[in-house]
């Protein structure tokens, strides 16, 4: 028998979801471009830009990183479907918009 090590997400995000938090996050040239598209977004865009910026620095900061990225470019990252998403969401007590 072997043991092999077993990779348990942390229970809170790595990255906080703040503006601050994010740049932490990010290391030189990736920091400026998050602080230039967050300063150019209209105010009603910049939610999503937080939000696409967080998932990056999520990533930069995952210890699977390297594995994460391997899988996705040979096509063998597991998927779900939205429709799973969703039910995983709720069924953990979040909610989602308009409900």
């Amino acid at each position: 028998m072997s043991v092999q090590p077993v990779y348990h997400p942390p229970q809170q995000p790595r990255v906080p979801r703040t503006p601050d938090g994010i740049a932490a996050a990010l290391q030189g040239g990736r920091r400026m471009e998050f602080y230039r598209e967050l300063g150019q977004a209209p105010i009603d865009q910049a939610e999503q830009v937080l939000n696409r910026w967080w998932c990056e620095a999520e990533l930069d900061t995952d210890p699977e990183q390297d594995r994460i990225i391997a899988a996705a470019r040979n096509a063998t990252l597991p998927t779900a479907t939205m429709a799973d998403v969703l039910r995983l969401r709720r069924e953990r007590g979040g909610h989602l918009p308009g409900e």
